[in-house]
């Protein structure tokens, strides 16, 4: 076995910054976003297209972004697209104009889709043994923590002002923290698949269309309500489908496919794509549920209902090194359900916090909750399901991890911010709550689902190592 990088850790320390940066940018102008509007003009309409012109094409990307990194290599990959999102940013900093600021933000999303699918690759190239495992478990808390923190340092900066910049600072703090990851790049090992592919472009053209489809109505202020949508996420079930038989008769050609037939083997995979997708969906719709509700019903302000996420932030931040530093090497996999039942005990709280009142003081505790449930389980999902990936796999993976997450935050946000507007005041969060719970219990039976087979595995085992 080859021997570990030598400087992997301050290596790592590069791929989860510009990972953190990345899905900090898809939920870090929730709060800003009326400043950004007030200042440079537009339909108030255009206002969810801050955060959707950056999602869209980051999820819609993703899996082509993976491809790029097997073919090319993934450490120039992840250089070339960190440079591309900082001039993105610097863009978005300068904007003139409402328009210019949304086609500079769309940039800044297919960038984030080049460096994204690029970490897991680079991680398991420069870690070797146990240490691979630790590695692996820091990507799942910091891309859990990004998405709640997000909303904080958006409304801290933009409240912050700082030297009159208003909101513009939201994405000039990028580019510190791109110098810092470019700084630590030649540090990167550079990696590829063993075999180079190919790019497979109608089954990249195929994915594009189908996630964008799917993606468009829930990005929408009118959500799947009107014949439009209903026809557009007809149609992108449809193209997935399409997708997906293209995939399975390029595998069976021998020919280059976007994903790799060999992930789809057995349930473990679609089962870990299925959890995250709940996980992620209960906890960035939770996020912007607790900030509507306080900023439409109680009249705070963008810095006091950003702020009111931090014991979220902080309980995901004390969970994900319990787990890491103690309980993940222990439990292994086990782990995934004991912190999914902790999040799902928070939610309650956070009902029961939200029966009392409008501004419920119980609310920060039940928050601290949630996230240290959050902060339990994500280092062992990914610990689990990356662990087994073999070199070819890795690129399409990474790409559709990714990609799942960002369609299972975008459809909570979606879903669990509708609940939430369509009853008046704390009613709605609670529904949403139950909704998000609903979720929770879908992550858990899929969780279920990805270690069946280990354990069905490890049962036909014991008897042999008996004799």
């Amino acid at each position: 076995m080859p021997s570990p990088h030598p400087r992997r850790w301050w290596a790592l320390a590069a791929l989860l910054t510009a990972e953190a940066m990345n899905l900090l940018d898809a939920t870090v102008v929730q709060v800003a976003a009326p400043r950004m509007r007030a200042d440079l003009g537009g339909p108030a309409a255009a206002v969810p297209w801050l955060t959707s012109a950056y999602t869209l094409p980051f999820a819609v990307l993703l899996l082509t972004g993976g491809r790029l990194g097997d073919r090319y290599g993934r450490r120039r990959l992840f250089r070339a697209g960190v440079v591309g999102f900082a001039l993105a940013s610097l863009a978005c900093a300068c904007a003139p104009a409402l328009g210019a600021l949304l086609v500079f933000r769309a940039v800044q999303g297919a960038a984030a889709a080049v460096i994204v699918p690029q970490t897991i690759g680079l991680v398991k190239a420069m870690f070797r043994g146990p240490e691979t495992g630790r590695a692996l478990g820091t990507i799942g808390p910091v891309m859990g923590l990004a998405a709640v923190a997000g909303p904080v340092l958006g409304g801290v900066l933009t409240h912050a002002d700082l030297f009159g910049s208003s909101w513009r600072s939201v994405f000039l703090v990028n580019l510190p923290l791109s110098a810092a990851v470019l700084a630590l790049a030649p540090l990167l090992v550079e990696d590829r698949a063993p075999h180079r592919p190919g790019l497979d472009p109608t089954g990249g053209a195929l994915a594009a269309l189908a996630t964008g489809l799917l993606v468009l109505p829930l990005l929408r202020t009118g959500g799947l309500t009107d014949r439009t949508a209903l026809t557009e996420t007809a149609a992108g079930a449809l193209l997935a489908l399409g997708f997906a038989a293209h995939q399975r008769r390029g595998a069976r050609r021998g020919a280059d496919t976007l994903v790799e037939a060999s992930l789809f083997a057995s349930v473990r995979f679609p089962a870990a794509l299925t959890a995250l997708a709940a996980a992620f969906a209960a906890t960035t719709g939770l996020t912007v549920v607790v900030v509507l509700q306080l900023q439409l019903s109680s009249g705070a302000d963008a810095l006091a209902s950003s702020l009111t996420l931090l014991p979220m932030s902080a309980g995901l931040g004390a969970g994900s090194l319990w787990a890491g530093a103690r309980l993940l090497p222990r439990f292994g996999a086990r782990l995934m359900p004991a912190g999914l039942a902790v999040l799902a005990g928070g939610l309650l709280a956070v009902v029961g916090a939200y029966a009392t009142g409008e501004r419920p003081a119980a609310l920060p505790v039940a928050l601290a909750v949630v996230g240290l449930g959050q902060g339990l389980f994500t280092p062992a999902f990914f610990t689990t399901a990356l662990a087994p990936l073999r070199p070819e796999e890795i690129g399409s993976a990474a790409g559709l991890l990714n990609a799942v997450q960002q369609l299972g935050a975008t459809l909570g946000v979606a879903v669990l911010g509708r609940a939430h507007l369509a009853e008046p005041d704390a009613a709605g969060a609670r529904t949403a709550c139950w909704i998000a719970l609903g979720a929770v219990l879908l992550a858990g039976a899929a969780v279920r689902w990805m270690t069946a087979e280990s354990e069905a595995q490890q049962e036909l085992q014991e008897p042999t190592h008996a004799r």
